[in-house]
């Protein structure tokens, strides 16, 4: 209960003080920009305090003491904005449009998270999904990490590390197990709240640039969270000649949608089931960014000067939220603002002076987040480099598939629509809109952040957003100017079928998957080590993945899995190779424990099946103080 009072207490605060420093704005508006302006709050107000009293129930109190004292002033100040009535009512077709597309995502949320975030099951083994079974192991490392911690948090997963990750949306799930929620939930319950920012706030933004067109809202909501570009016709063709066997094996086999093809140079993943679902920090991060979004157009819109400092603020504290959103917003905001000087001549030295303001409160607040992480991750590790097209010019090696070819295949026949939207931009009245997303897409192309390539597309999809807005507006001028033509509702039936099926397909087998996570016996040691081990303990372990030492009991490991250190641009070849020899050889590599201060070492099926461990050495050297079926858990003595 505890928990539930504190979020509604940050959510309330959210909607208190989005009413005070934006413009006007009606009912919906005010609710939605206050839920995830408090959940922002909920994330970053607790982790300040962090840095002085640990991420601790004192840190908490302190917090929520804090947003008292600063709401409490803020609302009798601003009293009269926060109570006054809307200038206008929202339609009765807007409202049925948010129901009839919010309550089928908002199901489809709920079963997503409750399925595929550590389902337990009878026996005790807990269950994932399809796309959870790589990501989450990760994040529940830092979830259950961060809990009681001292800040700033160490990085769990590789010895002597320091988290550069963007944590916070783990912090939150912290938040939730210190006030008691169990660990499937503290991951379920935000998650599904995000999830469903994001769907409403794609909406929100949606009908800020298409206004009142509410068909081509639906349509845009549709193509970008049912995309999944061509990929359909690679299952369904020659389908009679196999018996449907590839069809059969979207439900039944592992990443064998159609969205998601990799032997076909099919890349453009669906959002829902392969992004908003496993990548949390992504999910977090465009939850979080479709408001500033909102606001951006809002205040150049209205030359709000206090709207342009609110949502500046808010920018300035995604970096730890989800560094490329915010790299993507900094990339639109530079395109958009140009834009802007471009079609409101008249207002340019009041555009510059606001974008100075935007630019300044921004750089000040993200740069200490970005300096110490993700700057020197992408620089210093070597990630930084130039690539064109993307995964279609893998290792720059040339390309896979003819350029718009790989583009239409990945995008859909929505790509189409998208660039006679860009060369019809100026008469629509988009020019700063569609400037704003294609410097996106032009850094994207070009520019490589991360040691995967395919990362790129964390930027893409922000492109993608709007290029589903500009094809729905330019969508719903072709059917008014075809109105009357035989066949037309029938031309669009065929268009959207054709643009959903890969993704319905995919979010379909994403629904109905469901794969064995943490067997009985390791959620049993996880559950031990939680209860019977000090918070700062390290631990000796193989480098699997599914690992319950770091990710359900939050302790310190020497080296965690390549599918993570790697791929965050970091040096973990020591640490590897020191486990890997003490493994196969502990009485010649004690002093290894020494080193890392072990004084645990985990023995499991996992690490037996990567090493040569010589199991007879560890049972002679040192006493076991936990056993089942699967797991062996050696006490180091500290004499």
């Amino acid at each position: 209960m505890g928990i539930w009072i504190y979020t509604l207490l940050f959510l309330f605060f959210g909607i208190l003080l989005v009413s005070a420093f934006t413009q006007k704005k009606k009912v919906t508006e005010k609710i939605w920009l206050g839920i995830a302006f408090g959940i922002l709050l909920e994330m970053w107000i607790p982790a300040i305090f962090a840095y002085f009293f640990d991420f601790t129930m004192k840190a908490h109190i302190a917090a929520l003491l804090f947003m008292l004292a600063v709401t409490i002033p803020v609302s009798i100040r601003f009293k009269d904005r926060i109570l006054e009535k809307d200038a206008e009512m929202e339609t009765r077709k807007w409202i049925a449009a948010l129901l009839v597309l919010g309550i089928p995502f908002l199901i489809c949320s709920i079963w997503l998270q409750y399925t595929h975030m550590l389902m337990p099951a009878e026996d005790g083994s807990y269950w994932c999904g399809q796309s959870t079974y790589g990501d989450l192991c990760m994040h529940l490392s830092f979830m259950t990490s961060i809990k009681n911690a001292s800040f700033p948090p160490d990085y769990n997963l590789l010895y002597g590390t320091k988290l550069s990750y963007p944590y916070l949306v783990d912090s939150l799930g912290a938040t939730f197990l210190l006030f008691g929620s169990s660990i499937q939930m503290a991951v379920a319950v935000p998650g599904t709240l995000l999830m469903e920012l994001t769907f409403v706030g794609y909406m929100m933004l949606c009908k800020k640039v298409l206004k009142e067109k509410n068909r081509a809202i639906v349509v845009a909501t549709l193509l970008f969270f049912l995309n999944g570009g061509l990929g359909f016709i690679y299952d369904f063709d020659m389908a009679f000649r196999d018996q449907f066997m590839k069809i059969r094996e979207i439900f039944e086999g592992f990443y064998k949608t159609p969205a998601n093809q990799p032997d076909f140079n099919l890349r453009f993943s669906n959002v829902i089931a392969d992004l908003m679902v496993p990548q949390r920090s992504l999910l977090a991060g465009w939850a979080l960014v479709l408001p500033v979004f909102y606001l951006l157009l809002d205040a150049y819109e209205h030359h709000s000067l206090k709207e342009t400092v609110f949502l500046a603020v808010w920018a300035g504290a995604l970096p730890l939220v989800h560094t490329h959103t915010f790299l993507a917003l900094g990339i639109f905001s530079g395109g958009y603002i140009i834009g802007r000087l471009i079609v409101d001549p008249e207002n340019r030295k009041d555009i510059l002076l606001r974008s100075l303001i935007y630019l300044l409160i921004v750089l000040a607040m993200a740069a200490p987040q970005l300096l110490g992480g993700a700057i020197r991750q992408t620089v210093e590790g070597g990630s930084l480099r130039i690539q064109f097209n993307w995964v279609n010019n893998s290792g720059g090696r040339g390309f896979i598939d003819e350029y718009f070819w790989f583009w239409i295949k990945n995008a859909g026949i929505a790509f189409l629509l998208v660039i006679c939207g860009i060369l019809a931009c100026r008469k629509r009245g988009r020019l700063d809109i569609v400037l704003g997303m294609m410097s996106i897409y032009a850094v994207a192309e070009i520019i490589l952040f991360q040691p995967n390539e395919y990362d790129n597309n964390k930027l893409f999809y922000i492109w993608y957003m709007f290029a589903m807005i500009i094809a729905a507006d330019y969508l719903e001028m072709m059917l008014v100017r075809l109105q009357g033509l035989p066949g037309r509702n029938l031309l669009f039936v065929i268009f959207m079928a054709v643009s959903v099926c890969s993704g319905s397909l995919s979010l379909a087998r994403e629904c109905i998957s469901s794969y064995q996570l943490f067997s009985k016996s390791a959620v049993e040691a996880g559950n031990w080590i939680e209860e019977n081990t000090e918070k700062t303990d390290v631990f000796m372990t193989g480098q699997q993945h599914i690992n319950p030492v770091c990710s359900l009991a939050g302790r310190q490991i020497i080296c965690g899995s390549n599918l993570y250190v790697f791929f965050h641009g970091l040096n973990y070849r020591a640490q590897e190779w020191d486990c890997r020899e003490f493994y196969e050889d502990p009485l010649n590599h004690l002093d290894t424990l020494q080193k890392y201060n072990v004084r645990y070492i985990y023995l499991s099926d996992y690490e037996k099946a990567e090493m040569e461990v010589d199991e007879e050495a560890l049972s002679e050297s040192f006493d076991v103080v936990f056993q089942n079926r699967d797991v062996k858990i050696f006490e180091v003595s500290t004499q």
